[in-house]
């Protein structure tokens, strides 16, 4: 009877523990999916949810403040996510936050991540919607990588074409790495280079020397350019210069009247030099008068020998001599 009630009181133990434990599983695990805490209910929508589950954890500023409670189709192709959110949290969610699929780890399960908001927006309320924004695909992104490492393949391939023509001494490049030649004449060019440079150089610093001594008070240039008087002077001269240029253009103009009017037979100048009639009567004239000179001085020489005539002659012959001798 003793042995009886001692196996009964070990099964009723074991049977109290197995509760108990039962129990505290049920209480983690309730816990856990926010079953028995103060929840209150968001959703959100996305086009593709990328393999969340219902039950997966749902994250705000790297704490777990919910889990997912309903995953819904909604619209044409979309997928509606119902989410517990523990009520404490309500004060720090707004309404204009924002929803993503992430990851928990590197290759752990899919979550949700709250992010964003402003002060401004209020604090979300029971049944609000959170704007949600599509994850990064990683097919896209191994694509894009694969791309990328073909890409990087034939610039590999084409550079080690490039350089192998460069080994070879084929194009500018190739000749100017391997002919001892081309590379002296450039080394010469550079040399030039460089002379030029300096001679630039000292060109420049001999221009900033004279600049200065522009600047210099008491030189002949300062003088040139602060003295008022010589300024007043040469201004007087331009002065004097236009004036003798007008003069000249009046004169100039005159000189055009006149030789105007000596192309014009109207006057006597212009009928001399335009008239050929009145020059033909004029070298007639001007011939008789060498005939009659000739005429008179053979005329003259005759009364020398005249006896009316001699006497005088002799005395002026005399006194002309005597004028040459004194």
């Amino acid at each position: 009877m003793r042995d009886d009630n001692k196996t009964t009181v070990i099964v009723g133990i074991f049977v109290l523990v197995g509760i108990i434990i039962l129990i505290a599983g049920i209480m983690t695990l309730g816990s856990q999916q926010k079953t028995f805490g103060k929840n209150f209910r968001v959703t959100t929508v996305f086009d593709d949810i990328a393999g969340l589950q219902t039950g997966n954890n749902v994250w705000f500023s790297g704490v777990k403040i919910g889990t997912v409670r309903k995953i819904n189709f909604y619209g044409e192709s979309q997928v509606e996510i119902e989410m517990n959110l523990d009520a404490n949290t309500k004060d720090y969610i707004r309404k204009n936050s924002k929803a993503t699929i992430s990851s928990d780890g590197l290759i752990g399960n899919k979550i949700i991540v709250i992010y964003g908001g402003t002060s401004d927006a209020g604090s979300i309320a029971e049944g609000d919607r959170l704007e949600a924004v599509m994850p990064l695909d990683t097919d896209k992104m191994m694509e894009t990588l694969q791309e990328n490492n073909n890409n990087l393949v034939s610039i590999t391939e084409d550079l080690k074409v490039l350089t192998h023509k460069i080994a070879g001494g084929e194009g500018i490049v190739g000749a100017l790495l391997t002919d001892s030649l081309l590379a002296q004449n450039f080394r010469g060019l550079m040399g030039d280079l460089n002379q030029t440079a300096s001679r630039s150089n000292r060109l420049t610093s001999e221009l900033v020397q004279f600049s200065q001594k522009l600047n210099q008070k008491g030189t002949t240039i300062d003088s040139f350019l602060s003295d008022t008087t010589l300024y007043a002077s040469l201004q007087g001269t331009a002065k004097g210069l236009e004036a003798t240029l007008e003069e000249a253009n009046t004169v100039t103009n005159n000189l055009k009247v006149a030789t105007e009017k000596l192309a014009s037979p109207d006057n006597p100048a212009g009928m001399i030099l335009n008239d050929e009639e009145f020059a033909a009567y004029m070298k007639s004239a001007m011939g008789n008068l060498d005939q009659s000179a000739e005429s008179f001085n053979e005329t003259l020489d005759a009364l020398k020998y005249h006896w009316f005539f001699r006497r005088s002659f002799r005395k002026s012959e005399r006194a002309k001599e005597e004028s040459e001798n004194e």
